[in-house]
């Protein structure tokens, strides 16, 4: 099992956590590492069954629990939203009695069910696939970009095992749970844009152009894109805006989205996943970059937002990073080599903004270097900076 840096996090205060996650991210392995004991799994269907009709419950066996039983582990938490009540009851009439441990995989479901979120009361974190941090010495870029780095998924060895798991993965959850989640009346529809949200991720959407190519309407597609967010399918890259006055305005302001790993995103696009995906490198790289850099945001990295840059005469930068006061600008280069051309993106930023600090080229040469001032790093150096 690899180890999660949010373990460190959650080891080092005695504090309630909820962890949202897509599935088969790691929720369950990790909180159960913990040692909670009691834990309920309310993905079982006999346990959501008992807790679903009587939420009340859990409040009648926390009552009876040996003052051994400190942590209280909730799998699934989302399945039944109204065991929150009781928790919240623990946590503001008895503080300190129980320690809660919850995870969930839908941020939707627990609105949806107007579910109690115990603002101020738990700690929220996400949990996304592995890191290359977390892979360590295991960490291998072909491999990363053709199968991503889902734990059960990249720990398996033969190359063919892994990409029928990944079909798999596309077909039983992303096509059918996240399809009923959505309240789906045209099947065909969600399918289409599924495969249109896949094929356009890490690009600046368009919803006009996913209504026309998807066959839907425009509330129906918008609707359908949330879901997708709210279960954690996807992420979203907002347009920077740091300039100001009639500046701002010559900026594209519309977001990037972006599938939550490469493995699930080439499944869906039928990519040849036993076969080298030379021919769209470019791509994966700027989204592994994508992903490594959204992955670190809030727990990890606190202080920093993510962005893209992009004006309406042409200039664009990848990624921007805002650090505090600081900003950084970072160009994704699947490339060994690296010239003067590359830097028009950051350029144009760096003249825009007199808060930039950090003009990054991430690049797959071996040694770093300097040109015109801007950073050119190695991946591996690149990752090795950020905060972990």
């Amino acid at each position: 099992m690899y180890t999660r840096i949010l373990a460190r996090h959650l080891e080092s205060t005695r504090r309630s956590a909820l962890v949202l996650g897509p599935r088969q991210v790691g929720k369950s392995t990790l909180l159960s590492s913990t040692g909670p004991d009691l834990s309920l799994n309310l993905a079982d269907p006999q346990t959501f069954r008992d807790y679903a009709t009587h939420p009340e419950r859990l409040q009648r066996e926390l009552e009876a629990a040996a003052p051994t039983v400190t942590t209280v582990f909730l799998d699934e938490v989302q399945r039944v939203p109204a065991l929150l009540d009781a928790v919240q009851v623990y946590l503001d009439a008895r503080p300190g009695r129980f320690r809660f441990l919850l995870s969930g995989s839908s941020a939707r479901k627990l609105r949806r069910g107007q579910a109690n979120l115990l603002p101020g009361r738990v700690h929220v974190h996400h949990l996304h696939p592995l890191l290359a941090a977390e892979l360590g010495q295991d960490f291998d870029l072909d491999r990363a970009l053709a199968h991503g780095t889902l734990p059960g998924i990249y720990s398996e060895p033969d190359p063919l095992t892994r990409a029928a798991d990944l079909r798999s993965y596309t077909d039983t959850y992303l096509r059918e749970e996240v399809q009923a989640e959505a309240l789906v009346r045209n099947i065909g529809g969600f399918a289409r844009l599924l495969d249109l949200m896949a094929a356009s991720s890490g690009r600046i959407l368009n919803v006009q152009a996913m209504c026309r190519d998807a066959g839907l309407g425009y509330e129906t597609t918008r609707r359908y894109i949330e879901v997708l967010e709210d279960t954690l399918v996807m992420f979203r890259v907002p347009a920077w805006s740091g300039l100001r006055g009639s500046s701002r305005a010559s900026l594209v302001r519309h977001a990037k989205l972006f599938f939550f790993d490469l493995g699930v995103r080439n499944a869906l696009l039928r990519r040849p996943l036993d076969m080298p995906l030379s021919d769209e490198r470019g791509v994966l790289l700027e989204q592994l970059i994508a992903c490594e850099l959204h992955r670190r945001l809030g727990t990890i990295w606190p202080e920093a937002a993510l962005f893209h840059y992009r004006t309406r005469h042409g200039a664009e930068v990848d990624f921007v990073l805002e650090v505090g006061r600081e900003v950084w600008g970072i160009e994704v280069k699947a490339s060994r080599r690296v010239s003067r051309r590359m830097l028009g993106g950051l350029s144009s930023l760096a003249s825009r903004c007199d808060r930039v600090a950090r003009r990054i080229i991430v690049f797959l040469g071996e040694r770093p270097q300097r040109l015109d001032g801007a950073e050119v790093l190695p991946l591996e150096d690149f990752l090795r900076q950020l905060p972990t």
